[in-house]
């Protein structure tokens, strides 16, 4: 469980993503990990209350429902649905580009569906199943940052051959942040979204042996985990290579093992990064097909899809998910830069409607129980719950102005629209469908 909850936010996102942050910010990159990665451990930390407290199908499907009536869950759980399921298609096709390094005669279509079926394939089998090939992937992303930290360890304290050690890097070349203090502050926006996936494993909880105790100690392994891995690896980036060298935003890692003379630095990076994205198509697969199958308890979603197999996976449902993935990868090949271009728009400002919607129903439910029934708690609550909902407004705000992120936080209020116009027409269709426990029961 805490190798889920540590694989869902080690994604291409740091390996990748981080170099277009570091090459907008410079070095200064390293606070706007810090800043992002204080604001997802305090998302996490109040999700992880509601489910110590009350472990349940869907989690924060389920505590946005009874916190924030109907009409909220719907929304949460449908806009979650829908992004991880445009995850499946975005992974698949960049799993794609990356085996067509080593296979450049094999059409990207073609190798897309191949990684997607086969990782759909895994799935299907059981809940164990996927937990084991995610242990794995998260293990060999996990080990291979590790490794990174301890090589650019020895490169700063000047304990690697022909390096000159120290942290000259950090000002050496406009200075420290060369584009001002906004930057870094605009820099936030992209780096929360890079942490995206650490709530994953409240779903998982649902299938644990001790759902409890699985998620209160990946949270608090989490926190310190995620913060060191992110700020501490893109500090020895930027550190081992000046910030606007061109191959730092191609690939910051590989441009680091390439300063320090490692052999085939790219070729292992290239491998790293696929693993880092079976990784996140793996758990995308499995995300997506849970909280479906968490809507249809509700009546959320059609009865059709609530079917188990004997080893307990929603088979149904997690075809669902694949089919809308295949669909996606097609279009990234018929229609890259029209139908593709517009979904992969359309889902990124989802989770930060829905971390905002975690947010405020954990205040929400917080004042309905007494503090000393929890055994895990927000810390200085409600100030720092309050302090969290203001930062995520910002944050969804500055993604709305900002030119780089405009376009996603209005095709994503469409999508929140589209999902809002169809709880109107699920609750015309079957009225009364209310839950009077409110949804958070274990199954």
């Amino acid at each position: 469980m805490s190798l889920i909850a540590l694989g869902g936010v080690i994604g291409a996102g740091l390996f990748v993503g981080s170099g277009v942050v570091i090459g907008s910010t410079g070095p200064a990159a390293v606070i706007s990990f810090l800043v992002a990665g204080a604001l997802t451990v305090l998302i996490m930390r109040m999700l992880a209350e509601m489910t110590v407290a009350r472990p349940a199908l869907g989690s924060f499907y389920a505590y946005a429902r009874e916190a924030l009536g109907e009409r909220a869950g719907f929304a949460v759980g449908w806009m979650y649905w829908y992004f991880f399921v445009i995850v499946v298609a975005v992974e698949a096709v960049a799993g794609g580009k990356l085996v067509q390094l080593w296979l450049p005669d094999v059409p990207l279509w073609v190798i897309s569906l191949v990684l997607l079926t086969s990782l759909t394939l895994t799935n299907l089998v059981s809940a164990r199943s996927y937990g084991e090939f995610e242990y794995w992937f998260s293990s060999i992303k996990v080990a291979a940052i590790t490794v990174f930290l301890f090589l650019g360890a020895l490169a700063v304290f000047g304990l690697w051959p022909n390096t000159p050690g120290g942290l000259g890097n950090l000002t050496a070349h406009g200075g420290f942040a060369p584009h001002g203090i906004g930057s870094v502050l605009v820099a936030v926006v992209p780096c929360v979204a890079f942490y995206t996936g650490a709530e994953i494993v409240t779903i998982a909880a649902a299938e644990s042996a001790e759902p409890r105790r699985a998620v209160a100690n990946a949270m608090r392994s989490i926190i310190l985990r995620v913060i060191a891995f992110y700020v501490l690896s893109v500090l020895v980036v930027v550190a081992v290579v000046p910030w606007n060298s061109p191959e730092i935003e191609v690939s910051p890692y590989a441009a680091a093992l390439q300063a320090l003379s490692i052999p085939a630095a790219s070729t292992i990076m290239n491998a790293i990064v696929l693993t880092a994205v079976l990784s996140c198509l793996n758990s995308a697969l499995y995300t997506s097909s849970r909280m479906l199958f968490a809507l249809t308890q509700r009546g959320d979603a059609p009865n059709g899809l609530t079917k188990l197999s004997s080893s307990g996976v929603p088979r149904r449902a997690l075809l669902a998910g694949t089919v809308v993935g295949y669909l996606s990868v097609i279009a990234a090949y018929v229609s890259p830069d029209l139908i593709f271009a517009f979904l992969v728009n359309s889902y990124g400002a989802v989770a930060l409607f829905v971390y905002l919607v975690i947010a405020i129903s954990q205040v929400r439910l917080r004042r309905r129980v007494d503090d000393s029934q929890l055994p895990l708690k927000m810390w200085l609550f409600p100030w720092l719950s309050y302090l969290t909902i203001a930062l995520m407004l910002v944050v969804i705000a500055a993604m709305a102005v900002l030119p780089d992120t405009r376009s996603q936080f209005w095709l994503s209020l469409v999508t929140l629209a589209v999902v809002l116009v169809g709880y109107e027409v699920r609750r015309r269709r079957a009225p009364g469908t209310t839950d009077p426990t409110g949804g958070v029961d274990r199954p």
